[in-house]
């Protein structure tokens, strides 16, 4: 009996070396990730074709993605420059005081959806402030409300 399990233990043990790879060996096998894999040009060119929700979402997927994506200001730019079409006073304070792609964005990208949503009139039959959504609004200057004003009376 005290031979069949001492033949068991050795037969569990050389599984096991089986599924433990060597370290050099392990890397290799785990190396899905394609920013690690491919140059960083394809990589830049995958991160590109995406939308700001996804491109944030896959800053925060893992540590690779995320300092491809964060160390790559030029990803932003596409997206602040769409932002621009909307906020373009704003964009060209934030750009002109050297406030990178990224952070221009991130500082603009919900002003330009609400700010987007007021010129478009959406809000232009509304008599009380329970018509407005509360989770969209946004805080804004005094020379964003005068636009929206300006568009308002232009209606």
């Amino acid at each position: 009996m005290q031979k069949a399990s001492k033949k068991n233990k050795q037969a569990v043990a050389s599984c096991k070396e089986l599924t433990i790879l060597p370290p050099a060996k392990k890397k290799e096998e785990n190396r899905e990730d394609f920013v690690e894999l491919l140059p960083p040009e394809v990589s830049f060119k995958i991160f590109s074709e995406l939308d700001i929700q996804s491109l944030c979402k896959a800053a925060m997927t893992c540590k690779s993605w995320n300092r491809a994506i964060e160390n790559s200001d030029h990803l932003w730019k596409h997206h602040c420059l769409t932002v621009r079409a909307v906020c373009q006073r704003e964009i060209d304070w934030d750009r002109g005081n050297g406030y990178s792609w990224k952070v221009t964005l991130l500082r603009n990208y919900w002003k330009s959806k609400v700010k987007h949503e007021w010129l478009s009139g959406k809000y232009s039959n509304i008599h009380s402030r329970c018509g407005l959504p509360e989770k969209i609004m946004y805080p804004m200057d005094a020379d964003t409300w005068g636009e929206i004003l300006e568009a308002e009376l232009e209606r």
